[in-house]
């Protein structure tokens, strides 16, 4: 059996975070994916995907994402169900995060991301970054040399 998700999307709001009685982080938000293809009006619609994650995941989530932040999900299909207040069941499926992976830059004045990792804001684009490995020159490759 295989369960196994890819997403890359934008959060449609603050994300959530929480802690069981036992201490362990929980975070929920949504993801809003686009889809492939546009509908009859030519426009592109998007899915909106419930995602939790948990413990440091779930930490580092909270701390360095915000609404309408870019990131990338990889994780797994779940759904759960309970009974409502009106007696009848209800059931959710979301997507539990195994990694998350923030592919936005830096905002000015935000805090420094996980890896430690130093974004130019976008208005000293044109300095050069000091562990750019290429000087912050473009790089020639020839297509013949990618695996793709």
């Amino acid at each position: 059996m295989l369960n196994r998700t890819v997403l890359v999307g934008r959060l449609t709001r603050d994300p959530e975070l929480k802690y069981s009685q036992s201490g362990v982080a929980i975070c929920n938000f949504t993801l809003a994916v686009n889809r492939t293809f546009t509908n009859q009006q030519g426009e592109r619609e998007a899915d909106f995907i419930n995602i939790v994650s948990f413990k440091k995941t779930a930490e580092n989530a909270a701390n360095y994402l915000s609404k309408g932040s870019l990131c990338g999900i990889d994780g797994k299909i779940q759904t759960r169900n309970y009974e409502g207040s009106d007696g009848k069941r209800v059931y959710i499926t979301e997507v539990v995060a195994d990694s998350v992976q923030f592919l936005d830059t830096k905002k000015s004045g935000q805090n420094e991301s996980k890896s430690g990792q130093s974004y130019q804001s976008s208005n000293q684009s044109n300095t050069q970054r000091q562990d750019d490995p290429f000087g912050g020159q473009p790089v020639d490759i020839d297509t013949d040399d990618l695996p793709f």
